[in-house]
């Protein structure tokens, strides 16, 4: 163990640098999508006749789903939309595999949508041909993830031999972090499927429906929200929500499971599962 300062704080320098590497590389990508992104928002202005108005910033929804927003009203046609995207698209790898959704300002009806696979006979496109009335609309662009570049795999293939004897320097080292989920550090709404969920107000937002969630209904759901297709163990739930209260639940997680569950059935891009002996999972295909 007398060396264990040193390795320590060599595997810390190597991880920092790495992690710089990889975050000027991300920045750099963030900002070249960004850049076709407005660009497909200006070619869908001139090709309606303006000139004049502006793209507005776009904005980041998630990891790989960004909006593009306008100043003023437009008409398209969705035909126009699908092909300015391709076309601008096909000059990066980002036209790997894609969907696109256009909405009303509300952000809640998605008037014009189409899925591109990178291969044609997957591709989904419907409603073709027709040109939408002038409004204000927003653009919703969501990549295909396609998981790490052949840099940070040899940048993860390279860390492997040090986080190994790491693991085995701190085999005794178990738990994680518990999630953050105090009113004053959540600021915005997260987005599950079709639906809208203001987790410092507990309020699901569904089309034109509004349901209000109770304190552990809304810290359930931000967990699992957080962890969408992902199965979340039982025990973690019961810690975080309840034992962590010096509160013995017995049942009480699967009551409230069976109450979210009917608060979100009106989604039907959601289901909430139960994965027997293990915990639960938050499907999302929309």
């Amino acid at each position: 163990m007398k060396y264990l300062f040193g390795f320590t704080l060599l595997l810390s320098v190597a991880m920092i640098c790495v992690a710089f590497n990889l975050s000027t590389n991300e920045d750099f990508e963030l900002a070249k999508q960004q850049i076709l992104l407005r660009k497909i928002g200006h070619e869908l202005l001139l090709r309606a006749g303006d000139s004049t108005s502006r793209v507005m910033p776009v904005k980041k929804i998630n990891a790989n789903e960004y909006q593009i927003r306008f100043e003023n009203e437009l008409t398209f046609q969705s035909d126009s939309l699908v092909k300015i995207v391709k076309n601008t698209l096909t000059k990066d790898h980002l036209s790997d595999g894609y969907i696109v959704n256009v909405r009303n300002c509300t952000g809640l009806d998605i008037v014009f949508g189409y899925s591109m696979a990178g291969n044609v006979k997957d591709d989904v496109i419907a409603c073709t041909g027709r040109i939408q009335p002038k409004g204000c609309y927003l653009i919703e662009i969501k990549f295909q993830n396609n998981g790490l570049s052949p840099t940070q795999k040899g940048y993860l293939l390279g860390g492997i031999p040090f986080l190994a004897i790491v693991g085995l320097l701190f085999t005794n080292a178990k738990g994680r972090k518990k999630l953050q989920i105090e009113n004053n550090v959540v600021n915005e709404q997260l987005k599950i499927g079709h639906t809208f969920f203001d987790f410092q107000n507990r309020k699901l937002t569904f089309a034109e429906m509004v349901t209000k969630l109770t304190v552990k209904e809304a810290k359930l759901l931000w967990i699992l929200g957080n962890e969408q297709n992902v199965v979340v163990d039982r025990s973690r739930l019961q810690k975080e929500i309840w034992e962590d209260e010096g509160v013995i639940v017995g049942r009480s997680l699967d009551v409230f499971i069976s109450k979210l569950r009917k608060k979100l059935e009106a989604d039907l891009s959601i289901q909430l599962r139960n994965i027997h002996g293990r915990g639960y999972k938050l499907e999302v295909t929309g």
